[in-house]
């Protein structure tokens, strides 16, 4: 089945980002076929079926290369007594806490809320780090049934960590090896895998060991997120966390790491080398008060830098319109970040989706990927091709989104869902969200 979205302006995003004022797109199955004039289009694809944008703007959609669905059941949970002063009581006091009490069920439901916003918010493509001590095995299914039936394109990982033991430890690992597994047989296209690990200052020598025998393409851990994660490895092993990471033959081109605040020069220098990608996620890392990613120093070392929500939200342009700002902030200078803000969310965000999805991701363009958003924004100023992304940073944010096309599928038509009851799934969140807060919080 041919479709044809016209009646709005496209912008086409890629290196050209042109624009094209009364422009349409034509796709079929998963891939965009024509890209141009709406009246051309019309006339050359006449029996497609039409969805009319009405005077919207067209663009790609976003890629969020950092997330955390298991995180979804903590929005406006207080546990009591929970006070962190540090980065590591944050924590054992909120996440590690969180995680040893989720169930599959609840770890199923977090992802139905989080793509569902993910969709709201012109998401159609995430790379997942999960954690759910209290039950390990079949987790990563759970979120997987739910992206395919969502529509949404993910690379999942289940964080190896010895915090709970090696018992758990072990399980963790084989619970990134079965799940590969079920991604080699998958045939909607959507699934990819990687092997997550949670920090260095979690996983022993032979825990790192075996998981690197057990996976040999790609890795998705975080790295020095806090000066703690830092401290432990020069302590414990003499070396930098990057250089323990090398030692273990985990860095390389599949392999994305997380956060990275506490960097030296030769940190940086190796993960340009072994082409290893680095993800920002501001907001977070403001949240926590852990530091700031040096983000100038990685893109002048030569280092793939994507962007991230680590959980935060699941709008990609808060994302952006934080990293911009953080960057200016901590370099005193309000004329830097531009480019890479830009750079990091659209174009490494995308070649990441490449990376471990295959195809073509963030441009609109026959053969490309066919991941479409339309955003209401209507500008009070003029729109031209050169001055769309300050539009975008300005002006927009996820709520303007009222279209999502993922993998050619529509998943929201003017605001409405068309791949879930969000009613029926709100409901049944709210159950298990009050099962686990009674738990955490002493109600049961």
């Amino acid at each position: 089945m041919k479709y044809i979205l016209h009646g709005g302006t496209v912008v086409t995003g890629g290196k050209q980002n042109n624009l094209i004022e009364n422009g349409a797109i034509v796709w079929e199955n998963t891939k965009i076929i024509a890209v141009g004039n709406e009246k051309e289009l019309l006339n050359k694809f006449p029996d497609a079926d039409r969805i009319n944008a009405n005077g919207g703007i067209i663009f790609p959609a976003f890629i969020n290369a950092h997330h955390h669905i298991y995180s979804a059941f903590a929005r406006g949970l207080s546990i009591p007594n929970n006070t962190p002063s540090n980065f590591l009581a944050v924590l054992e006091g909120t996440w590690w806490n969180i995680d040893r009490h989720l169930t599959n069920s609840m770890t199923r439901y977090s992802a139905y809320m989080t793509l569902i916003e993910c969709i709201k918010s012109g998401v159609t493509t995430i790379f997942d780090h999960h954690a759910s001590f209290g039950e390990i095995t079949g987790s990563l299914s759970e979120i997987a049934e739910v992206s395919t039936e969502l529509g949404i394109r993910s690379c999942l990982c289940y964080e190896i960590s010895d915090r709970d033991g090696e018992q758990k430890a072990k399980e963790s690992v084989l619970e990134n090896v079965r799940f590969a597994r079920e991604c080699e047989s998958d045939k909607s296209g959507l699934l990819s895998s990687l092997c997550g690990m949670h920090a260095s200052f979690t996983i022993s020598e032979k825990t790192m060991a075996f998981a690197r025998e057990q996976m040999n393409d790609g890795f998705h851990i975080h790295v020095c997120e806090g000066s703690y994660d830092r401290d432990d490895c020069e302590r414990l092993y003499h070396e930098s966390v990057i250089s323990r990471l090398k030692r273990h033959d985990i860095l390389g081109e599949k392999t994305i790491c997380g956060h990275c605040v506490y960097l030296t020069p030769e940190d940086r220098q190796i993960l340009a080398d072994t082409n290893t990608a680095v993800l920002h996620n501001p907001q977070s890392n403001m949240g926590n008060a852990v530091g700031v990613t040096d983000v100038l120093k990685l893109f002048n070392s030569g280092v793939t830098v994507g962007l991230g929500t680590d959980g935060f939200t699941s709008d990609m342009l808060e994302s952006m319109k934080h990293a911009n700002v953080l960057i200016k902030h901590e370099n005193k200078h309000p004329s830097v970040g531009w480019n890479e803000t830009f750079d990091m969310a659209l174009t490494n965000n995308a070649l990441l989706a490449s990376r471990h999805f295959g195809g073509e991701f963030g441009e609109l363009k026959a053969g490309a990927n066919a991941d479409i958003i339309i955003s209401d924004y209507m500008p009070f100023t003029p729109l031209t091709k050169d001055n769309f992304r300050g539009h975008m940073l300005f002006g927009m944010n996820g709520k303007n989104i009222i279209t999502t096309i993922g993998n050619g599928k529509i998943l929201m038509k003017n605001r409405e869902l068309l791949t879930v009851d969000e009613e029926k799934v709100r409901f049944e969140c709210q159950k298990q969200s009050k099962e686990l807060w009674n738990i955490l919080c002493g109600g049961a």
